[in-house]
C-alpha cells in the first residue's frame, strides 16, 4: 500500500511540474509585418499538371492567402511556402489564422530533396481568429499525398513550413494567417 501512495504521489508531483513549467514563445513568422512577404511563394498543382491558381497579399492583420483549387488535369492542391528556422527545445508551434471553414494542413518540410517526405497535420478554419498548437506528434510523414515511414519529426530540422489546402476541396478558398511562434521548454 505504500508503495502505492509513493507512486501516486510521484505521479501527481510529476503533472504538477508539467502544469507549472516555464515555457517561452517565440514569434518565428510575423504575418502582420509586410517584409514577411518576400520569403513567402505560393506551389500549386500546375507543377504536376493542375490548373489551381493562389496569391498572397499583405495586409495589415496578416497575409491574406486566396485563390481557387481546381480538380482538372489531376490536380487539387495549393500551397503558401516560406522558409523557417525553429530552435532547438521547441516542443510545439502556435498558428494563429482564420478562413473559410475549410480543411487545411501545415506542411514542414526538413530537407530540399525531392525525394523527401512532408509533415502534415490537418486544422480546420473559421471565419475568427483561431490560435491552433501543433506536437509533433500531430505530424504525419507523406510524399505526394501518400502516407509514408519516416523518421519522427524533430522542429529543429524544419526548413520549410506551408499551408496547404488539398482534399478534394474543389472551388474558393480564403485564410489569413497572423503568426506562427515556437513554444520552449525552459528547462531544456
Amino acid at each position: 500500500m505504500i508503495q502505492r501512495k509513493s507512486i501516486h504521489h510521484l505521479l501527481l508531483t510529476s503533472v504538477s511540474l508539467l502544469l507549472i513549467m516555464p515555457m517561452t514563445y517565440a514569434q518565428l513568422l510575423d504575418f502582420t509585418n509586410p517584409l514577411t512577404t518576400n520569403a513567402l511563394r505560393a506551389v500549386n498543382d500546375n507543377v504536376m499538371g493542375g490548373v489551381s491558381k493562389s496569391r498572397f497579399t499583405y495586409a495589415p492583420e496578416g497575409i491574406v492567402f486566396e485563390g481557387e483549387v481546381s480538380l482538372e488535369n489531376g490536380g487539387g492542391f495549393a500551397s503558401l511556402r516560406s522558409p523557417i528556422f525553429i530552435p532547438e527545445c521547441t516542443s510545439a508551434l502556435n498558428l494563429t489564422i482564420r478562413g473559410d471553414d475549410k480543411q487545411y494542413k501545415l506542411v514542414l518540410r526538413t530537407d530540399n530533396s525531392p525525394r523527401s517526405p512532408l509533415y502534415q497535420a490537418d486544422f480546420s478554419t473559421t471565419r475568427d481568429w483561431q490560435t491552433h498548437r501543433f506536437d509533433s506528434g500531430d505530424f504525419k510523414a507523406s510524399f505526394r499525398g501518400r502516407a509514408v515511414n519516416a523518421p519522427e519529426l524533430v522542429f529543429s530540422s524544419v526548413i520549410e513550413i506551408g499551408i496547404l489546402i488539398a482534399n478534394q476541396q474543389a472551388g474558393t478558398f480564403r485564410v489569413q494567417l497572423k503568426n506562427i511562434q515556437s513554444i520552449h521548454d525552459t528547462s531544456c
